[in-house]
């Protein structure tokens, strides 16, 4: 099979199970617009499960997900997440490269963004194969959401760095970014890493209260005491 003929056989499988009452119960959680068939994670479960066990590899997997990413459908860029995770073992150094061309063709909402960086970008951290350094150009990506995917692909890194430090430092030029996602990203990394280790994620926080976007802060400070959150209050 090539990519063109799984790539089709996938949008006609979407095609025939489309269902508009799906699309309803997600299109709020979608600001900027939610473009679907209106297919269940069951259903494109199924489905993937279906294609791998027909006997598609990773190279082919590699390729198809090319074509499925540029799609507008959401379901579609699911598919190549999905079946890419499949493959997980056979993740390379190389192969993160397949992620980078992703964004640079076709990811464009918070949803997909944070699943790849949990999902995909995740193992490849776990197993060494890319360090922050891989990530470094993405701090200026022209895609608003590849620059989200770098604090929320660090949330992970939490529980198994020593020092905050280094990955404070790695997120600093990123602290002005005027991109309403990449402000929600930054906060919910910077909220997680305060939970675990206060006084070294507050010092940073300081560092930054009054000149970083307050919307980073809105999600920092979310389940903090009314006593806590008077710490990061601006001052006027």
């Amino acid at each position: 099979m090539s990519p063109t003929e799984l790539f089709n056989d996938i949008r006609d499988y979407c095609e025939e199970n489309a269902n508009p009452e799906v699309i309803a119960n997600y299109t709020r959680y979608f600001h900027d617009g939610y473009d679907a068939y209106g297919l269940t994670l069951e259903q494109l479960e199924q489905s993937v499960m279906m294609i791998l066990d027909g006997g598609a590899g990773f190279k082919l997997v590699k390729k198809t997900s090319r074509l499925l990413i540029k799609s507008p459908k959401y379901e579609e860029t699911s598919f190549a997440i999905l079946l890419t995770k499949a493959f997980e073992k056979e993740f390379t150094a190389q192969s993160f490269e397949e992620i980078d061309f992703w964004f640079a063709h076709g990811i464009d909402n918070w949803a997909h963004t944070d699943v790849i960086c949990s999902e995909l970008i995740h193992p490849y951290f776990r197993r060494k194969l890319i360090t922050l350094a891989n990530l470094e150009n993405w701090r200026t990506a022209a895609n608003k959401f590849q620059r989200r995917a770098v604090p929320v692909s660090m949330i992970k890194l939490l529980k198994t760095t020593e020092s905050y430090q280094p990955l404070f430092d790695f997120i600093s030029p990123m602290m002005m970014d005027e991109a309403r996602e990449v402000q929600q990203g930054l906060g919910w990394f910077l909220r997680e890493a305060w939970k675990i280790r206060k006084p070294e994620t507050e010092a940073f926080l300081q560092l930054w209260k009054s000149e970083a976007s307050r919307l980073i802060f809105q999600y920092v400070t979310e389940k903090m005491t009314s006593e806590e959150k008077k710490k990061f209050k601006r001052e006027k």
